[in-house]
């Protein structure tokens, strides 16, 4: 067992240093590769290189049998084979016994999104008079002017803002770099926030940091806080449905599409490697196909 957590040591080293992913990514290969070992103890298995695609088999049988979602099964099996190939090079073992591995189908779910009107009750919460309420404003704002990650949200400095262009340096998975605008809405919060609120905040912090984002000690937040804040935001304006960071970032996407963007600016802006990410929210733009239709055909 001693073996099988040095390698496993070196794959989180490899992906911290070589692959520069978050440390969320970080601890799903781990947890996922971790559940894998106390299979392979189950089974009386010692050794990575004792595995092979019968092994492989029987572990999928199991974790169909744990009734998981079938983007749990393909996470887990993806970890697994990006392991295994970091393995080979590192000569440890000969065989990818997960190369063969065949990924359940997707469920091809639509991506919940938010209303105009659901969005306005959001952004009329917040009381601006105080340094927690322009923090809020300021964070509801710039998700959905920009539909960035929660990670690159927590990860922003007051140097990657650049106010009189508009734009925001995000820093995304990979650490791959994307400029980002944002409009005059988000702008204007964000000032207020920056010359008011964040210095407040920061006041209650012994050390200095350029984190844009504050909790209420004055420390950077963090994507758990984020969480926590848009809980009470949505509490506040009285939403049925659960707001999570993702949902701005789908409802950025919508509306973009909805509005008549093109799918790969769409793309651009949301720092997908492929268009097929993208494609997703096709799905949900049938407003603007029926908008279109009901004023462009003769007999609509």
């Amino acid at each position: 067992m001693e073996n099988l957590k040095i390698s496993l040591q070196l794959f989180v080293e490899y992906l911290q240093i070589e692959k520069n992913y978050s440390q969320y990514t970080i601890a799903c290969y781990t947890r996922d590769i971790e559940q894998f070992f106390e299979f392979m103890h189950e089974q009386a298995l010692e050794r990575l290189d004792e595995v092979t695609y019968s092994d492989v088999r029987l572990y999928l049988t199991k974790l169909h049998a744990e009734q998981l979602l079938s983007r749990s099964i393909s996470r887990k099996i993806s970890s697994l084979r990006s392991f295994y190939k970091f393995l080979m090079r590192e000569k440890k073992v000969t065989e990818n016994p997960f190369a063969l591995a065949s990924l359940p189908k997707k469920e091809q779910k639509i991506p919940r999104f938010l209303y105009e009107q659901e969005l306005e009750a959001l952004f009329h919460v917040n009381d601006l008079n105080t340094a927690i309420g322009q923090r809020n404003q300021a964070l509801i704002e710039l998700l959905y002017a920009t539909g960035i990650r929660i990670s690159e949200c927590c990860h922003i400095h007051l140097s990657d803002i650049d106010f009189s262009l508009a734009t925001i340096l995000i820093y995304g998975k990979g650490n791959k770099q994307r400029y980002v605008p944002f409009g005059s809405f988000a702008k204007q919060a964000l000032e207020r926030y920056v010359q008011k609120g964040r210095n407040e905040l920061l006041a209650k912090s012994k050390t200095a940091n350029h984190s844009l984002f504050l909790n209420f000690r004055g420390s950077p937040l963090t994507p758990r806080g984020v969480r926590y804040i848009l809980n009470e935001v949505v509490e506040k304006a009285a939403l049925t449905q659960k707001v999570s960071p993702h949902v701005f970032r789908h409802t950025f996407a919508t509306h973009l599409l909805n509005e008549g963007a093109d799918m790969r600016t769409v793309q651009e802006l949301l720092g997908h490697a492929h268009l097929s990410s993208t494609q997703i929210y096709t799905h949900v733009t049938k407003d603007r196909l029926r908008h279109v239709y009901l004023h462009t055909h003769p007999r609509a």
